[in-house]
């Protein structure tokens, strides 16, 4: 009788453990669970129901390479493989497994589950990649989320990739995809930016493509545009003048449009131009009539020479405040573009945005014996002023100092 209790005893200890067998997460399940060690080269995970894991540490370190976690702490990851030795289950997260052998790549394959390996150089039409001993191609097309010149950038670092391709035989045809694995952390970061985007948010981000017409800037996972208009108070010929790729700047979100396409589902216009303070604000206190400024020569007229103060803020010196006691027939005589020049402020009107300029050396004399300078606002190199529009604007409204009825007329003629 006690060796049929034995026997039954032995039947149920069987029965659950092929039901805990049964229950066992399996490669490419996502686990949750605890760590509880964490050691030389491995952490070690409880993740519930009797079982353990282990994470290599490179799965936890931060960009400088430190562990950003401790035990108790709780982390998602996905199953990569299974020890063969104490058939302990391998975790990983962001970074692919470190697979040996050929049945691991095998199961990683099927799995769909991330493999680390190394680049180790270039080849016609794509990477080499060593993984596990094995040597992979990864095609030029598979190496990144964007078009990669010179692959050689890339020779030497570590990184994941996705099998595509396995074939056996003498040799492994294995054929990788580093891109697959970039597209999915992107759509993860891209999912918790898009839940903090909305006009008027303001976001950091890296810029990551510069063209004439502006600058592409990467949220996390998503895509915008600043518009080279948008790029800085003052005007701004090409982007490459205030931005470089991989810079971290701060914008501005100022219209999200959808589109039809699944591959970019929205267009996102932003600025770093919205997060300057205007300077025509307090003008009318930092330039008063009679304080003498020095500025750029930004554009010439017949009518006179537009003049930047400082970025976004452009006066306009008629062509009869140019020169002391005699007759300027076109600015162009006296003054060219991108010359450097004193001036002094006849008139400021906030309001309008306009601002009425001399450069009578006569005026500019008497300036600095009366008054001190008051302004040294300097412009930059990098960023240039106000739009055309301003600038006509300017024109047009010439009641400003001496620029008077003759301004007026010839811009009647321009306009006709």
């Amino acid at each position: 009788m006690t060796d049929d209790n034995d026997f039954e005893a032995l039947l149920k200890e069987l029965e659950k453990t092929e039901q805990a067998l049964a229950a066992r997460p399996k490669v490419g399940d996502r686990v949750q669970g605890t760590i509880i060690e964490i050691g030389e080269e491995h952490a070690f995970v409880d993740i519930g129901g009797k079982a353990e894991a282990t994470m290599e540490l490179t799965n936890l370190r931060d960009a400088d390479g430190q562990i950003n976690k401790v035990v108790g702490d709780t982390i998602e990851a996905a199953v990569t493989g299974v020890d063969p030795d104490s058939g302990t289950l391998v975790l990983g997260s962001r970074h692919g497994r470190h697979a040996h052998g050929t049945d691991q790549l095998e199961a990683a394959f099927q799995a769909g589950t991330p493999v680390e390996g190394q680049i180790t150089g270039t080849t016609k039409g794509g990477l080499e990649v060593q993984i596990a001993g094995q040597r992979a191609f990864c095609p030029a097309s598979q190496a990144d989320l964007r078009f990669i010149e010179d692959l050689s950038i890339l020779v030497g670092e570590r990184s994941s990739f996705r099998i595509t391709k396995l074939e056996g035989g003498r040799r492994l045809n294995l054929v990788v995809s580093r891109r697959a694995v970039l597209e999915e952390e992107q759509a993860q970061r891209a999912a918790a930016t898009r839940a903090k985007l909305e006009p008027g948010a303001v976001l950091p981000g890296t810029v990551v493509g510069l063209q004439e017409f502006g600058a592409f800037v990467d949220l996390g996972g998503v895509e915008g545009m600043i518009h080279i208009s948008e790029l800085a108070l003052g005007r701004v010929r090409h982007p490459e003048e205030v931005l470089s790729i991989g810079q971290e700047i701060e914008v501005a979100v100022l219209r999200i449009e959808q589109t039809k396409n699944p591959k970019r589902p929205e267009r996102i216009a932003l600025s770093i131009r919205a997060l300057a303070k205007n300077p025509w604000s307090d003008a009318g206190q930092r330039y008063r009539s009679g304080t003498r400024v020095r500025g750029r020569i930004e554009r010439l007229e017949p009518f006179g020479a537009f003049v930047e103060i400082e970025p976004g803020l452009t006066g306009l010196a008629h062509v009869s405040e140019l020169g002391a006691g005699r007759r300027v027939d076109h600015p162009k005589d006296v003054v060219q573009v991108g010359q450097e020049v004193d001036a002094v402020i006849v008139q400021v009107d906030s309001e309008r945005r306009r601002i009425g300029l001399s450069l009578a050396s006569d005026r500019i004399a008497e300036a600095e014996s009366n008054t001190p300078q008051a302004s040294t606002a300097q412009p930059t190199s990098s960023t240039r002023s106000s739009s055309k529009h301003h600038a006509e604007e300017s024109a047009e409204d010439a009641g400003v100092g001496t620029l008077g009825e003759l301004l007026k007329a010839q811009l009647g003629q321009d306009e006709a």
